[in-house]
């Protein structure tokens, strides 16, 4: 019997279906993530936009496709947000919600919908490992209810793994490299075990370790002591969203520009040639050209390796949606503006760091170093870890040179 556990949304999401894929394996299954023929069909949807939603429901009829008569089970945020309706079309036999994934392998035969609540953190079996990167869920839910986002809805409140349980993860996992990752990174606490306290206690697991998401609160001197002292690859994707503190406040993000311009500072100084990373919400309502124009200045002022830049899309359910949205010619000229910001602000990060050295581990198409620039060298091997020295910038990153390889 082959299974399909196809995968839409973040990276939390990829952790989730590891544990499934692993959980399958152990009962007998051969298992892919490749859409295709299939005897069974897991869909892990995602619903952080309209789009996404709209793709998850597209993923059900695509499944179909490759075999009418498997059964497909859709879980995730999208069948948490709307559960009937994904009930509802053809070919699904079972519809989880977001919080139960680890009930899912033992309803494999059931029928019908399943939606429950859930308080504590939810652990899974021990991800399928991968070769190269790996992402460690440590982390579920969110308090911060910002006002544009479904998610804290579907997923529930902030709740973190025991840190027992993701050292004992991290050290039986053969990836090169660990991703620590959460719905809001930032919240995990154990006992008196946060952030920096985990960061410490994976100091010496033989994998680099990187950090997913993080709010303008986790930027602390404890933790930034805590990453060097652990040597955490230094690259942070800080949460943006809007340049514009009036903005910021609508959203209710809990931070100023001069705070999160501050946040910016303070890594520089403690990992100097860090890549801050972001996302950067165009047309959110009530955005004026002035507060446009403050996040067009801060992608240059905070000085941003990549911008992920996205038009507001209104969620239904969230404060955000009873607002008056922005005409779309007006939301698309300004991201047709944002990107062209963004664009420039990775062009000059590349080219400030050609010439220097840096560790990459190599996948599939191209490798990542430490500070997170893609490269691409057509010798390397994948799941090469290699010291490089970056060449010129080329489409999507850099080209290198292999100086040697690291075990």
């Amino acid at each position: 019997m082959k299974a399909c556990v196809f995968t839409l949304g973040c990276k939390l999401n990829e952790s989730e279906s590891a544990s499934l894929m692993r959980g399958l394996e152990e009962m007998g299954y051969e298992v892919t993530d490749a859409p295709g023929a299939a005897d069974l069909y897991l869909l892990n949807t995602c619903a952080v936009t309209a789009e996404a939603e709209r793709k998850s429901r597209q993923a059900v009829a695509r499944m179909r496709k490759f075999n009418p008569a498997a059964p497909v089970i859709v879980f995730g945020c999208a069948a948490e947000h709307d559960a009937e309706a994904f009930a509802a079309r053809e070919g699904v036999t079972f519809v989880a919600g977001a919080m139960r994934k680890d009930k899912i392998l033992s309803m494999l035969q059931e029928r019908g919908v399943c939606i429950e609540r859930e308080e504590a953190f939810c652990e899974l079996p021990m991800p399928k490992m991968a070769r190269t990167r790996a992402f460690l869920r440590v982390q579920d839910g969110c308090n911060r209810f910002c006002s544009y986002c479904l998610i804290p809805y579907l997923r529930g409140r902030s709740r973190s793994r025991a840190a027992a349980s993701v050292l004992a993860e991290a050290r039986a996992c053969t990836a090169k490299e660990i991703v620590l990752t959460g719905v809001d990174l930032s919240s995990y606490r154990d006992g008196d075990v946060g952030l920096d306290g985990l960061v410490l206690a994976l100091k010496d697991v033989p994998a680099r370790i990187r950090l997913g998401s993080l709010e303008v609160s986790a930027v602390t001197d404890a933790l930034l002591s805590a990453m060097r002292a652990a040597g955490t690859a230094p690259h942070f994707h800080l949460s943006l969203q809007s340049g514009s503190t009036k903005v910021l406040r609508a959203m209710n993000r809990h931070y100023t520009r001069e705070e999160y311009l501050s946040a910016c500072r303070k890594i520089y100084a403690a990992f100097p040639g860090a890549a801050i990373t972001t996302d950067i919400i165009v047309g959110f309502p009530s955005e004026t050209e002035e507060d446009f124009a403050e996040s067009l200045s801060i992608v240059e002022e905070a000085g941003f390796s990549k911008v992920h830049a996205f038009p507001f899309s209104p969620r239904k359910g969230t404060n955000a949606a009873r607002l008056e949205d922005i005409p779309p010619a007006v939301k698309s000229m300004r991201m047709d503006r944002m990107l062209e910001a963004a664009a420039a602000a990775e062009k000059r990060y590349i080219e400030n760091n050609l010439g220097k050295t840096f560790t990459a581990l190599f996948e599939e198409d191209g490798g990542y170093t430490e500070n997170y620039i893609r490269v691409y060298n057509k010798t390397a091997s994948e799941g090469g870890m290699y010291e490089v020295r970056l060449l010129k910038r080329c489409e999507g990153g850099a080209e290198c040179e292999l100086l040697s390889r690291v075990e």
